[in-house]
């Protein structure tokens, strides 16, 4: 019989078409070699496992997170403890202990962030830095830039993968935002950590706006980084004597450079803590604020009008519950 009467299963170049658009879900392959021998000889092929990879590479399942939290122990102080929660069911669930943490999170540990598969974990007592790829268990400890003071204000981090790094090299980069006072001059600082030249880059700055100089204490909150577009953004909360302060600074991962953003709703709207207060990804792209208030929560979108001015636009529907 030749390939072109071949029925669609017999045919290996359909097949390996038809594997290819199985769920990207952890049984989806296992359950496809387990059917005879040559779906599986097909599904183990190191080139239909780089194109599976690279077909899925833009909606991967989401297998779980990572949290931290304390933990009491009887007759001992609380400590604070890393594990991996699962969020799928089985068979695609993948069980806690397949995450072990590389270091012993009992102490002095705080979870910065994760992207592209990476970790981010700060050691307070090392002041060092933990990327961990949890999948191959590959691992990076790194020092923190020099002239970073981590006692005075608090600060906040972000791993990604380097451009064009596939899923099986650990190629990555970390950014390193945090607050300097420099005489008379306050500035949100960062610095970009390459494993490739294995340093940190030159740190950019921008100036925190003297509009409050006796009060204000703008600094990274504790909420990881979100990634839109090819920039990384993070809240910036502190108090003034008008009540708490929340701003956003962007750091643009093309020109290297920082700016500082307003948020939505204006000065007096969302003060209370910045737990009310998220920046997301908008739909349909772009970056969005998430304020919410008692009961009411408002939906902003930062968009750009045809004279290149950035602006925020409240979403047409806001939700409001009572009870």
């Amino acid at each position: 019989m030749s390939p072109a009467s071949l029925p669609p299963l017999e045919d290996d170049n359909l097949l390996s078409e038809i594997l290819l658009r199985l769920p990207p879900l952890p049984s989806s392959l296992p359950r496809a070699r387990a059917v005879c021998r040559r779906w599986r000889s097909l599904a183990s092929d190191p080139r239909f496992s780089a194109r599976f990879h690279a077909h899925h590479r833009r909606n991967p399942p989401l297998l779980g997170c990572f949290l931290e939290g304390l933990r009491s122990i009887p007759l001992q102080p609380l400590v604070v403890e890393g594990r991996f929660q699962p969020a799928l069911e089985a068979p695609n669930r993948v069980p806690e202990s397949r995450f072990t943490f590389p270091i012993d999170t009992r102490h002095h540990l705080h979870i910065l962030g994760c992207r592209h598969g990476l970790l981010l974990i700060f050691h307070r007592l090392r002041d060092q830095f933990l990327i961990w790829d949890p999948v191959t268990g590959d691992q990076h400890r790194l020092d923190i830039p020099p002239g970073f003071d981590l006692e005075k204000y608090p600060f906040s981090g972000a791993v990604l993968r380097a451009a064009g790094d596939g899923v099986h090299h650990f190629q990555f980069q970390v950014v390193f935002v945090g607050r300097c006072d420099r005489q008379h001059a306050r500035e949100i600082v960062a610095s970009v950590y390459s494993s490739k030249t294995g340093a940190w880059g030159n740190v950019v700055s921008t100036p925190i706006p003297a509009d409050d100089p006796g009060a204000s204490i703008l600094y990274p909150n504790l909420m990881p980084a979100v990634m839109v577009g090819n920039s990384l953004y993070w809240l910036l909360e502190g108090n003034s004597i008008q009540g708490n302060r929340i701003e956003i600074v962007e750091f643009d991962l093309d020109s290297w450079s920082l700016a500082l953003i307003p948020k939505a709703g204006g000065k007096s709207a969302g003060a209370r803590a910045y737990t009310d207060n998220w920046v997301i990804p908008a739909q349909g792209g772009g970056l969005g604020f998430l304020l919410l208030s008692r009961f009411s929560a408002q939906l902003w979108k930062r968009k750009t009008n045809c004279d290149g001015i950035a602006s925020w636009v409240l979403g047409t529907g806001q939700n409001h519950c009572t009870g």
